[in-house]
């Protein structure tokens, strides 16, 4: 799946416990979360990305912010 340019993927791993990766740039970014539906669990990780790329100054299409 591709959020805001960025490649990520989420898996379950058992009941409500879903595996999620990402990677901007050399960075990669993996972890878990708890949720019951994909959807939610799809969405944290879209939450995720947007909180890395605006602490990296980057808009939505992973581009730099004009200042």
């Amino acid at each position: 799946m591709i959020h805001r340019g960025i490649e990520y993927s989420v898996t379950q791993t058992t009941a409500g416990i879903w595996k999620w990766r990402f990677q901007i740039g050399d960075r990669v970014f993996a972890g878990k979360t708890e949720a019951k539906l994909d959807l939610l669990a799809i969405r944290r990780v879209q939450l995720r990305i947007d909180r890395e790329l605006k602490k990296l100054g980057q808009d939505r299409g992973g581009r730099r912010d004009a200042d």
